[in-house]
């Protein structure tokens, strides 16, 4: 493990090369730079991307595999990245984009930024302004979907 390095602790456990894990890194900060005007990190801010590798889980597969595409291609450029992947793999390039803004929206200085408050949404909640609710009469309409289960 290299000493002081906030990613060595997840290096292992993310199941990415070192070359992949860089790459991922890079395309991470493409996707989601910092901005200094809102005063958010980007997506390859060290918190943020050692929660975007201990988080691969079952999208490890289809990461490493965005990242062999964007290794042959050798996109710098961050809308002609997104093109190539939309275009030729959109599956990939979902999980992708999954994986980055899951753990990105997770951090408290991004939440802070957009407003919202740095905790989890239960048990207190979230309220919601009255709405009209008159909204959902079509999809109430369509009828039960699912089956009723008999008490046991």
């Amino acid at each position: 493990m290299i000493a002081n390095n906030p990613f060595s602790a997840n290096f292992d456990q993310s199941g990415l090369s070192r070359e992949e894990i860089g790459l991922l890194r890079r395309v991470a900060g493409l996707m989601i730079p910092q901005s200094e005007a809102f005063g958010v990190p980007g997506a390859d801010d060290p918190l943020i991307f050692a929660d975007l590798l201990a988080s691969l889980g079952r999208d490890l597969p289809a990461i490493r595999e965005a990242l062999s595409l964007v290794k042959q291609t050798q996109q710098s450029d961050a809308a002609d990245l997104a093109a190539m992947l939309t275009s030729t793999r959109p599956d990939l390039c979902a999980s992708l984009v999954s994986v980055v803004t899951r753990c990105y929206y997770r951090d408290n200085r991004v939440m802070k930024s957009i407003g919202m408050a740095v905790r989890a949404p239960y048990p207190e909640g979230f309220s919601i302004e009255p709405n009209d609710l008159t909204l959902l009469d079509p999809v109430k309409a369509r009828g039960r979907r699912y089956r009723l289960v008999a008490d046991e």
